[in-house]
């Protein structure tokens, strides 16, 4: 099988390594810069626990260079998906499969949805631009339960879980969707396919929603938050404002906030993929984890007082040190 993996960071090296190694997949990377110099000199290379693992890679900075693929995984942050998405056309045939392993909600999450109607979201698709790009007809969705980080250009440190559900936006369960869940696990990752992935992606944005951004604005783990009675209860009411528009968009949430945060307190001191991009100045995933979730509010019509504030107070955090647009 030819996979593509397009953006070969933390998550989208961890997935490529695994893909490589089981040795039945052709796996090439569209990257840039030093990853892309990492991996024509070494493949790819993912560290878990005391193990090197991966293979070969074919990298290239033009899509024209890997050519049409079976899957092409986007690994990519969503606030430089609008800038990527149109480059990907070499890599798509008829049959081709798109696996967005991306946080947050997708571009194309409100497609079928009447409460949220047809203009795409503007949050992460302005103008449209990515669903022009990317026929809804090749996604097929997907929510990452993994942690791992870039120790250096090209090689991939795991920390815990190794966790993808997959399913059509559409819902129900496909062949081509059974084939791919297969293929992932040959290649060792757990595997679910969901009827419903759009409550499985909503689910997971539930809890960080307020976890990455109050972590990036205070710079304090996981652990630290869920310690702060003040903050928690803040949290707490963002996340159900967030349940109610989940109720308007097919989405029913039937845990508390105060359920949730007891799974969220087992992963202790650790530190949210927005917080480790502001201590690296990197930009801030705020649009796809805080905006989508506000702009979704707008349209069905739920209150968001909370989450405008957090979105609101996070956005002029980045703004005011360079790591989101003005």
């Amino acid at each position: 099988m030819k996979i593509c993996i397009v953006g070969a960071g933390a998550i989208g090296g961890f997935i490529g390594a695994r893909l490589a190694a089981s040795n039945r997949n052709d796996v090439s990377a569209l990257a840039r810069g030093s990853t892309l110099d990492a991996l024509r000199a070494q493949g790819w290379r993912l560290r878990m626990g005391d193990a090197l693992v991966g293979g070969p890679a074919r990298a290239s900075d033009r899509a024209a260079d890997l050519g049409v693929q079976d899957v092409v995984v986007i690994a990519v942050k969503g606030q430089s998906l609008g800038e990527v998405a149109p480059g990907i056309a070499p890599l798509l045939g008829p049959q081709t499969t798109v696996l967005p392993a991306m946080n947050g909600v997708p571009w194309w999450f409100g497609a079928g949805v009447p409460a949220v109607g047809e203009a795409p979201l503007d949050s992460v698709d302005p103008g449209g631009r990515i669903a022009e790009a990317i026929p809804l007809h090749h996604v097929v969705g997907c929510v990452v339960h993994a942690s791992t980080f870039v120790a250096e250009p090209g090689l991939v440190q795991h920390k815990m879980g190794q966790g993808l559900i997959i399913g059509e936006p559409a819902g129900g369960l496909s062949e081509r969707v059974q084939a791919l869940g297969a293929r992932l696990r040959e290649a060792g990752f757990d595997t679910t396919e969901s009827v419903n992935v759009r409550y499985d992606i909503w689910y997971k944005l539930w809890g960080n929603l307020t976890m990455n951004p109050v972590s990036a604005l205070t710079g304090a783990t996981i652990d630290r938050v869920m310690a702060d009675p003040l903050v928690l209860a803040f949290c707490s009411e963002a996340m159900r404002e967030a349940a109610h528009i989940g109720e308007r968009i097919g989405c029913e949430i039937a845990q508390t906030p105060e359920d949730r945060h007891q799974v969220t307190r087992k992963l202790g001191a650790f530190k949210t993929s927005m917080l480790q991009d502001v201590e690296a100045g990197r930009t801030i995933e705020l649009d796809a984890i805080v905006g989508a979730v506000h702009e979704l509010g707008q349209r069905v019509g739920v209150p968001t007082p909370s989450i405008a504030a957090l979105l609101g107070l996070t956005r002029l955090f980045a703004r005011a040190r360079g790591l989101y647009p003005a």
